[in-house]
């Protein structure tokens, strides 16, 4: 018999059913209030009892100070270790979120939303209940998450600055931005959404914040990549903290719209950027604290001492590297990584290869073949498809769409499923997606094109948090080619280049004038190695991929290095967990962060 707590809890395997006159708001009031009892008594045996065979519970800092998932054995363990000491109370239930849930005919589930407090903050989280053999209900899936910090709110709503400022806030915001009268407590290397949106988080709870970007505008690092670039997500699941797009906003951004989006951000919220600036060294002083030595485009520097050091420098170097590959210095033609690929017309009248089938690979041979360049795709593994139009329908509808909840309910329902439940979980929804693409898919087939069901069969959900790659959101490039308007190879490795194009190990050749490379950026630490020093290179753990209790490791959580953070990811993430390391850095400098309970 499968393990119960690596299997989805079936009403077969389970053994039970859902009554036709099922009361489902009776039924989760009735186990919230003992489950309520329990915890606030700290009473770990009487919460774990709660809880059905094989059952999750997912904490983000409220009872744990990390992102933690325990599941089996790890949950009473876990109840034992910590729940006395967080103090849990002022249990309240949430009604408008409440109700019975049916995915699947033989899935069922009672979710709910609540509110609680612990000893140092203001907490929410959304319990799943599961049918069991004799009729009663227990949960399967909990998860806590800390939302403010007691005492020290955000500065926002009633709570922001009311008094009349007449003649004196553009020399105030000046000084407050060049830091005149002192350093920052937490400098943000990089400018884009991720650094933007925890300064605006950071800023809002009064914790001293500068961002350094090297580019001259911000919002230049989605303004100067390739000129076809735009989101494959959705405007509802793109939003940002304070500031939500207008509601005439195209459902799809264009990259450079984005980048003019993220220079009013940080205007409208009065974030202090530092452009044509880098930084170029960082080390910890003997102190603890991290002297930070900044250059500008002028030739002048700036060493600031801070507390805390973030990099939001995104997945590895900008520039990515190049693979390496005999014969490439006899090659006649241009050699170029995607992240330095500008437009198509740049090589009007050229064979074009480009390495690699993901997302870059196909937003590149698909503006090529538009500007009327020769473009071969080659395929080196294969590659998760989905379409757009029906990916997104199913995966997202009901969380993130014109009429879900508001984002701030709709990202803790999507938090509330650990990615190890997602195991399960995610591969039927992907075999959903299949069907709906499935003339589009065979297409891909029939054309050559390899094809796989993502990490884990789990589609891309899971494959973005491992790997970062690995598939392809289609937004019609797939069709090209289906249609052989963009040409593929993919019968045989890469064996050298010759000078006029590449040699494959089965002897095959294909010309060409231009090669780039889609093929990812590299180890995402090498921005904090090019700075730091070498016990900063040996002590910082792994960033991104996920941990064994399925959480992603490095970021928005302990490196291993004292003040030191990373902070990457796509719009929603970083909405999301922007929150959670600005409150981590808040609780440090109020002194009322407590103990991790880490791996």
């Amino acid at each position: 018999m499968a393990d119960p707590a690596h299997t989805l809890p079936t009403l077969d395997r389970l053994g039970a059913t859902v009554p036709d006159d099922l009361d489902a708001k009776k039924t989760a009031t009735d186990w919230f209030k003992a489950f309520s009892t329990a915890a606030e008594s700290g009473d770990a045996e009487g919460v774990a009892a709660l809880f059905a065979e094989g059952s999750l519970w997912r904490d983000i800092l409220a009872l744990t100070w990390d992102f933690r998932t325990f599941q089996g054995p790890a949950l009473p363990k876990f109840l034992a270790d910590r729940l006395a000491g967080a103090q849990m109370s002022a249990f309240k239930l949430r009604d408008e979120y409440l109700g019975l849930m049916r995915p699947y005919p033989d899935l069922a589930w009672i979710g709910a939303m609540f509110d609680f407090e612990t000893k140092t903050g203001l907490c929410s989280g959304v319990f799943r209940l599961i049918p069991q053999k004799g009729g009663e209900w227990k949960a399967h899936c909990m998860f806590t998450n800390l939302e403010d910090l007691k005492g020290f709110p955000e500065k926002i709503g009633s709570l922001r600055d009311w008094a009349p400022n007449h003649g004196k806030w553009e020399e105030a915001r000046r000084r407050s931005s060049a830091f005149e009268d002192g350093d920052p407590t937490v400098l943000i290397v990089g400018g884009g959404q991720s650094g933007l949106e925890l300064a605006a988080r950071l800023r809002c709870l009064d914790v001293p914040t500068l961002v350094v970007e090297k580019n001259a505008r911000v919002g230049d690092n989605w303004r100067d990549r390739y000129e076809a670039l735009c989101l494959h997500d959705p405007v509802w699941y793109d939003q940002m903290p304070y500031l939500n797009f207008p509601p005439t906003w195209p459902v799809y951004t264009p990259a450079k719209k984005l980048a003019n989006w993220l220079e009013y951000y940080a205007e409208a919220l009065e974030v202090p950027v530092w452009t044509n600036s880098e930084v170029t060294a960082a080390s910890r002083d003997s102190t603890g604290m991290w002297r930070v030595t900044v250059s500008n485009a002028q030739g002048g520097t700036r060493v600031c001492t801070v507390k805390h050091l973030v990099f939001a420098t995104g997945f590895g170097s900008y520039r990515g590297k190049l693979p390496t590959y005999p014969g490439m210095e006899e090659f006649k033609g241009q050699i170029l990584h995607s992240s330095q690929h500008g437009k198509a017309t740049d090589h009007a009248g050229k064979k074009v290869v480009v390495i690699g089938a993901c997302t870059s690979a196909h937003d590149i041979c698909a503006d090529y073949y538009e500007h009327g360049v020769d473009v071969t795709m080659f395929q080196r593994s294969s590659t998760y498809v989905m379409t757009q139009s029906n990916g997104v329908r199913i995966l997202l509808t009901g969380l993130y769409s014109e009429n879900s909840p508001p984002t701030n309910v709709s990202d803790r329902l999507n938090a509330s499923f650990p990615n190890r439940l997602m195991e399960f979980l995610a591969p039927r929804m992907t075999l959903d997606v299949a069907e709906a693409d499935k003339e589009l898919l065979d297409g891909l087939r029939k054309r050559g094109f390899k094809l796989d069901l993502g990490y884990k069969d789990a589609g891309f959900m899971l494959a973005v948090w491992e790997k970062a790659g690995g598939y392809y959101i289609d937004v019609g490039t797939s069709q090209l080619i289906v249609d052989g308007k963009i040409k593929l190879k993919n019968d045989s490795l890469i064996e050298r280049f010759t000078p006029t194009g590449l040699r494959f190990e089965n002897g095959s050749e294909l010309p060409a004038d231009v090669v780039v490379f889609a093929t990812g950026v590299g180890d995402v630490r090498e921005n904090i190695w090019k700075v730091c020093d070498e016990e900063v290179k040996e002590k910082c753990k792994p960033i991104w991929g996920l941990d064994k209790e399925g959480e992603i490791q490095g970021c928005y959580r302990d490196l291993g290095i004292p003040g030191l953070w990373y902070m990457m990811g796509n719009l929603a993430y970083c909405r999301f967990h922007s929150k959670h390391l600005a409150l981590q850095i808040k609780a440090m400098e109020e002194g009322v962060f407590g103990e991790r309970y880490s791996l």
